[in-house]
């Protein structure tokens, strides 16, 4: 059974929330700890006729 979906959320936003809770919940001794696992860095990568399409120049140096 899939709730999150049905509730118009992705997978990714879906488990946050749950981290989220889970930080939350945490002892005020431990929650320090798990802060700093909440940091996380995304990678998109667009693709077309099953290759990944590279970025153009600039658009990276904007991200910057």
């Amino acid at each position: 059974m899939k709730v999150w979906r049905d509730a118009g959320l992705t997978y990714i936003h879906y488990s946050n929330i749950a981290a989220r809770v889970v930080r939350e919940a945490l002892r005020v001794e431990l929650r320090a700890e798990a802060a700093k696992r909440n940091i996380s860095h995304v990678k998109f990568t667009p693709w077309e006729n099953g290759r990944p399409v590279p970025r153009k120049k600039e658009a990276r140096e904007s991200e910057s």
